[in-house]
């Protein structure tokens, strides 16, 4: 049985940092690239990272200089780095595993990150 479960999240003040998890299980974690996405209150979800199987990473504009995304194969874990952390990046902090071979796709329940003073 595949699960996928992130943490790490928390009540943070802003100018602060936070190193979020993403562990998995029940699959070949080497296989999978990951994405971390977020979804803040009364906002559809927003992409904030990704890896590839081969560690490369890609960001989009929005969050690129204050966020690192990371893998640790030996450990089946996906990390994601926010530095300078603002009240706008308060939100649900999710990851999701996708693979072409074999197929599939998992999410995690998420992460709640509050920025507040």
């Amino acid at each position: 049985q595949v699960s996928i479960v992130e943490s790490g999240g928390g009540l943070v003040r802003p100018g602060g940092s936070l190193r979020l998890s993403c562990v998995a299980s029940g699959i070949d974690f080497r296989l999978y690239s990951i994405g971390w996405y977020r979804q803040r209150p009364g906002t559809e979800r927003d992409w904030v990272g990704s890896i590839t199987t081969e560690g490369t990473t890609k960001y989009p504009s929005t969050v690129r200089g204050r966020v690192t995304v990371s893998r640790d194969n030996a450990k089946n874990t996906a990390y994601l780095q926010i530095n300078d952390l603002t009240p706008e990046d308060t939100a649900v902090y999710s990851c999701n595993l996708g693979s072409l071979s074999p197929p599939g796709t998992y999410w995690g329940q998420g992460t709640q990150v509050t920025v507040s003073s």
